[in-house]
This record gives structure tokens, sequence and C-alpha cells, in this order.
């Protein structure tokens, strides 16, 4: 149903160092859907809790979810919804970064910056797999994965820097993975003489 494999799906994750490393001492035995919708769930309970009250429980999230979410991110994915998985992630951390952007007072624009670099780097990576053109996992660990840029944006909250923290992951990011995409789409010769069946593309 998600036109990828198994092994494909877990790399859509993006998960950073943090998830790995708790993924991998639970040896892939936690089951990754029902931890991706108790993260989710979580997420926009401490939001709300964030926007009505003080921002500490907003700020906080990104430490409950990636304990939530890492022992599932060495599991295999092969269950038949498990194609979901990445979608629900990218969910949590596109909402976490717009709805913290704006109720702590980072400027719409700057939001939006930082979304849609990662808004790219995810179409990018989805792309690659239908090519056959697997990610550079030193690349990934650069970027932080989905946990880092999230504790990172937490980090910066706690300590009152939160514009700063968005324009300079904006800025570092888009610069990672832009010239890397360029790079690995150059190097590997398939951005020219590319036939894409646009029907099949659609259907």
């Amino acid at each position: 149903m998600n036109g990828f494999p198994p092994d494909a799906v877990g790399d859509h994750r993006d998960d950073g160092p943090v998830c790995l490393v708790l993924g991998r001492t639970a040896r892939g035995r936690l089951p990754p859907l029902p931890a991706a919708v108790a993260a989710a769930g979580v997420t926009a309970l401490l939001l709300a809790a964030g926007m009505d009250g003080p921002p500490t429980p907003a700020l906080l999230a990104p430490f409950v979810v990636v304990l939530l979410a890492g022992p599932s991110a060495c599991h295999p994915h092969a269950g038949r919804l498990d194609w979901l998985v990445p979608p629900i992630y990218r969910a949590i951390e596109y909402g976490y970064l717009a709805v913290l952007g704006f109720a702590q007072g980072v400027t719409a624009p700057l939001g939006y910056v930082l979304t849609a670099v990662l808004a790219l780097h995810h179409c990018d990576a989805a792309y690659r797999s239908r090519q056959g053109v697997r990610p550079r996992g030193l690349v990934l660990r650069a970027g932080l994965g989905w946990d880092g840029r999230m504790l990172c944006v937490a980090f910066a909250g706690l300590c009152g820097l939160l514009p700063i923290a968005y324009a300079a992951l904006a800025a570092y990011l888009g610069v990672l993975f832009g010239s890397e995409s360029v790079v690995t789409w150059a190097r590997s010769g398939r951005g020219s003489g590319v036939m894409v069946d646009w029907e099949e593309e659609r259907a």
C-alpha cells in the first residue's frame, strides 16, 4: 500500500542519535505504530497545556515523546499499518514547531522557513526511495533527526532563545540538506535522462 519496502519505511522515520540509541537498547521489540500514536497524543496534550498556561509543559514535550518513540526505532516496520509511522512523526515535528513558535512569539516567516526546509528534506528522501538512492547516514546524523531537532528547540525555549534556535536550525539544515541533495543527485547521474511516467506517479 505504501509503495516502499519495510526497510525504507524505517528509513523514513528520520530518527536521530537519541532515538537510535534507545531503539538499539530495546532491540526492536516495541511495535512502532502504538508508540507513534502515543507520542502524537502526548505532544498534543502538552502543547495544549502550554497554550493555556506556563510554557513548561510544551517545552518538556520532546523529552517525553522521545522516551515513548525511541525504543521502537530499530523495529523492522513490517506490519500492515507501519507505513503510517513516518507521517505521524512528520506531523509531530511540524506541528510542534508551528504551535510552539506561534505561542512563544517566533515570527511566522521564520517558522515557515524552518518547516519548509524540513518538508523539502523529507520529500527529497521519499523521492530517493523511489529511485533507489538511499540517504547518506552521516548527513542524516548531522541533521539531528526529528528527535534531536525537537530537543534542540526545547532546550532553546527553556533558555529563552527560541527565535535564535529557529533561525540557526533553518540556516544550518538548509545548507546541509540542500548541498548534500545537489551533490548526491549530481553524482548519481539520475538528474539527467530520467524518464518519469507521470500517469504511473498519479495512479
